[in-house]
């Protein structure tokens, strides 16, 4: 994925978003921006951006009549092989495009899709991704079937199946999806027992909008080399590693990142994977303080955390990142004729930021900046529980206070 099949070179791609009355031009801004990082992760070299602000998207073509014969311009004139939507496209809609533009179409749920496919090691989230990818499919035949045919060895060209290939496409996917959920829920049972059988040690979970650094962090705490990369998506597969600090064992689980609009077909299918999000004792939300948009990541996050019923959690609030946080403007930051010096940490300690309704700590994973902070308030948070779980075993730890 993401290369030229007959040049071999990577596919370029022109990048389409709408403004509209429920979606505004700055908040639009904001999802282009993220969809070229998606297209970069994928392999695609963005090389436009078309945005468009209409009442609502067109029901027929999602944009407007003019905007879309200047993509069709634009794309004939400059080799282009994909053109991304950053929103879902209905089947109908992109029927419509196909036949104007001629050239592979993505929207947004399809494009994270195969990142998730492309990152997929495990047999879990082999089957995981492949049953979302089915799902996704099944209404999407007109357009999608060509990709059946490799699957099955045949051969087909680009200008569409007839009415029996499509039928016997749907019988090939409902087939496959019922073979697959059968397969995911026997994977389902195994990790249910690998996780009985960690017994009652206290469980940490990492969770986070995509690109945070938690696979860094996990490095870090549990001295492995959980694969790390600046790029959406780096973790897929759930890792899980005893991590002792002082010397109190618990479980730290590195869970896949969040993003906003994600595929609801990826939820669903990812239910067990995120099963070490709802068994968790205590949440680590990690947040990227240097990125513009870190307080719409939170409400993503906790939006997904809401949906899997894991929003009541203990949890510490850790802005990573703080190596990379912008400063204000010059002029912004003067007062009587003196300009105040960079950001420190204990500017940010005083900020609003740290006043959360959980506990909050500001770290540079990468720089290693306020990590011995963050394991105290970790041992903290594990001895509080270890303590209520195992009443009598103070061996690990110094007595409480009022024992001493």
């Amino acid at each position: 994925m993401g290369f030229n099949s007959t040049s071999l070179r990577p596919e370029r791609a022109v990048l389409v978003g709408l403004s509209h009355r429920d979606q505004s031009s700055e908040k639009l801004a904001e999802y282009m921006a993220e969809l070229e990082f998606l297209a970069d992760t994928l392999g695609l070299v963005t090389v436009k951006s078309f945005t468009q602000n209409l009442d609502a998207p067109n029901p027929k073509t999602f944009i407007g009549a003019g905007k879309l014969n200047e993509v069709v311009a634009f794309c004939k004139e400059n080799e282009i092989d994909v053109v991304v939507f950053d929103d879902d496209l209905t089947p109908s809609q992109i029927r419509n495009l196909e036949k104007e533009i001629k050239l592979k179409i993505y929207d947004r749920s399809l494009l994270i899709l195969d990142i998730f496919q492309s990152r997929a090691q495990t047999s879990q989230a082999k089957t995981q991704v492949e049953l979302a990818r089915y799902e996704y499919l099944l209404p999407r035949l007109t357009r999608m079937w060509t990709h059946l045919e490799r699957q099955r060895g045949g051969t087909a060209t680009r200008g569409g199946a007839g009415e029996k290939e499509i039928e016997t496409d749907r019988r090939i996917i409902r087939d496959q999806i019922a073979l697959l959920k059968k397969k995911l829920e026997k994977i389902d049972k195994q990790m249910r027992t690998q996780r009985g059988n960690r017994g009652a040690m206290v469980r940490v979970a990492l969770v986070g909008y995509t690109n945070v650094g938690k696979s860094t962090i996990m490095n870090i705490l549990s001295k492995s080399e959980v694969f790390a990369e600046n790029k959406l998506f780096a973790t897929l597969d759930t890792t899980v590693r005893k991590v002792v600090v002082e010397n109190l064992p618990f479980l730290l689980a590195d869970t896949v990142g969040f993003i906003r609009k994600l595929p609801h077909q990826l939820i669903e299918s990812f239910k067990s994977t995120l099963d070490e999000v709802r068994e968790a004792d205590v949440l680590v939300h990690v947040v990227d303080i240097s990125h513009p948009q870190f307080e719409d990541h939170i409400k993503t996050v906790e939006k997904t955390l809401s949906e899997i019923e894991s929003i009541d959690k203990p949890t510490i609030l850790v802005f990573n990142k703080v190596d990379q946080y912008p400063e204000p403007p010059e002029e912004e930051w003067k007062w009587e004729g003196e300009i105040k010096p960079a950001i420190k940490l204990g500017d940010l300690e005083k900020s609003w930021m740290a006043h959360q309704d959980h506990q909050t700590i500001f770290i540079s994973a990468t720089q290693k900046i306020n990590i011995v902070k963050l394991k105290k308030v970790l041992y903290d948070k594990v001895k509080e529980i270890h303590a209520k779980r195992f009443p009598y075993n103070h061996y690990l730890y110094e007595l409480p206070s009022d024992q001493e």
